[in-house]
């Protein structure tokens, strides 16, 4: 992968923790200019020394997705410093699925995390066209979820703007047929991101063996296993694929279960 990202630009939304930070360092590593965003200002800074101290060269520019005006302005600061771009991750997201009983859910949290997870991926795409129209191979991937196919109790919001995701990912697919650019998505399952959050948040995960038995492959995911999908979706490699979404979870939702 290193021979096509070496010239290449990449923004991933929500890069500074999480599965977004597992990602930068992927595309990093393979050579690509990376940019991440993210409205967290402490943890953008932390993730910035972080790439440094792995000699990575990652550059850090502060957006909430869900503001147009901001997202507006990070793409002219992406135009200013790049001139182009190749790749746009929209990851950005509020990941909190449990709100508790729907007759208690306060409306505005609902509007927030659509706003942030469905409402940011549309406005980062729709300012990033004029830059990705410039690329030989323009990609867009969206990070959606398993929970927009399958749920548990009182996750609206979070379940909704994925199913959400899914559906504006063929919408785009279909619709950006000229110039070419095309549109993806990763629906994750459990990925465990303990040691990839900023340091106030960090911990040490603890995977029991039934944790790790729901899934067929026996363990819970990383944010590696996402990355290494970004890298090859967003390649010339997966050059015949758009419109898709490829569900990683270790095979957990696909697995019958059965009450005892």
């Amino acid at each position: 992968m290193k021979e096509y990202y070496s010239s290449k630009t990449v923004l991933i939304t929500g890069g500074a923790q999480g599965i977004g930070r597992g990602m930068a360092q992927a595309f990093a590593k393979a050579g690509a200019n990376v940019i991440i965003t993210d409205n967290d200002k402490e943890a953008g800074q932390e993730a910035t020394q972080w790439f440094l101290e792995q000699n990575l060269k990652v550059t850090f520019l502060p957006c909430d997705v869900a503001d147009e005006e901001q997202v507006k302005e990070l793409m002219e600061q992406v135009k200013e410093k790049y001139g182009q771009l190749d790749v746009l991750i929209n990851n950005a997201g509020i990941a909190n699925p449990s709100v508790g009983p729907l007759q208690d859910m306060d409306l505005a949290d609902f509007d927030r995390v659509l706003a942030v997870n469905l409402r940011g991926p549309l406005l980062c795409t729709k300012y990033a066209l004029a830059l990705l129209e410039k690329a030989e191979h323009p990609a867009v991937l969206n990070i959606s979820s398993t929970r927009a196919f399958m749920s548990e109790p009182n996750t609206f919001p979070y379940s909704a703007s994925k199913g959400g995701l899914e559906a504006l990912t063929h919408s785009l697919a279909i619709s950006l047929t000229e110039p070419r650019i095309r549109v993806n998505a990763i629906a994750p399952g459990w990925i465990e991101t303990g040691r990839w959050e900023k340091k106030s948040k960090r911990y040490v995960p603890q995977h029991s063996q039934q944790d790790k038995e729901q899934h067929p492959v026996g363990r819970v995911g990383t944010p590696e296993d996402i990355a290494e999908a970004a890298l090859f979706l967003c390649s010339d490699k997966a050059g015949f694929i758009t419109g898709q979404s490829i569900t990683i979870d270790g095979g957990m939702t696909v697995k019958m279960i059965y009450a005892e």
